[in-house]
């Protein structure tokens, strides 16, 4: 007889938990994200002048995300994805004098605390970066001739180095559909690691991005 009650009880508690966990914290959905991003790069207050010759760079990104809700208020969000990002200088700027634009291809891994409001949201977090890979294209100051060049990874003076820590903030909104949510994201990276070997370059990064997810 108290085994059954036993059994009883365990079952009632594991169906309270269960209900408890899907009534009092977010739904944990797996999201795709693809999508476009406009970066930059932080030259350091030793290479003040190259700032008016800044332009941005138009690249690319795409990867997942989970969503782990925790609380009603709260989850974690754990992503992965390729990314296309870079700078431009502007031509007669003092480093290269011709146009040059540096594009760096990285894998990045942010994981973001989330602060949810009904169907708004906060978040921010630190990511790592690994970069695989990118180009120069430098453009002849007298000719506007262009000549590219693959990135090189290293401790020689014109190399870029590997890898890249940072912190990213933002907001988003979820859209409801059918049987999945739509969410606009809006996020600023700021890296924190000079990335560069002869001149300061920090990355910066404006991704304002579509994401489909389902539970």
């Amino acid at each position: 007889m108290k085994k059954i009650k036993s059994t009883k009880a365990l079952v009632a508690l594991l169906l309270i938990t269960s209900l408890a966990t899907n009534s009092y914290s977010q739904t944990s959905r797996f999201s795709i994200a693809l999508n476009s991003l406009s970066t930059n790069f932080n030259y350091g207050s030793s290479n003040a002048d190259l700032k008016s010759y800044k332009k941005n760079y138009r690249g690319f990104q795409a990867g997942f995300s989970y969503q782990a809700g925790i609380t009603p208020m709260f989850s974690i969000v754990p992503e992965i994805y390729f990314a296309m990002k870079g700078g431009i200088l502007a031509k007669n700027n003092p480093l290269t004098g011709g146009k040059s634009t540096l594009r760096v291809n990285s894998l990045e891994l942010p994981v973001l605390a989330r602060l949810h409001y009904k169907k708004f949201y906060l978040n921010a977090g630190p990511y790592a970066g690994y970069n695989v890979g990118g180009r120069w294209k430098v453009e002849e100051s007298t000719t506007s001739v262009e000549s590219s060049t693959k990135v090189s990874f290293g401790k020689d003076a014109a190399d870029l180095k590997r890898w890249d820590l940072g912190f990213q903030a933002g907001a988003g909104y979820n859209f409801n559909l059918k049987q999945s949510t739509l969410t606009l994201d809006v996020r600023y990276g700021y890296g924190l690691v000079n990335i560069s070997s002869d001149v300061d370059r920090y990355n910066r990064i404006f991704n304002l991005s579509l994401q489909v997810s389902r539970p």
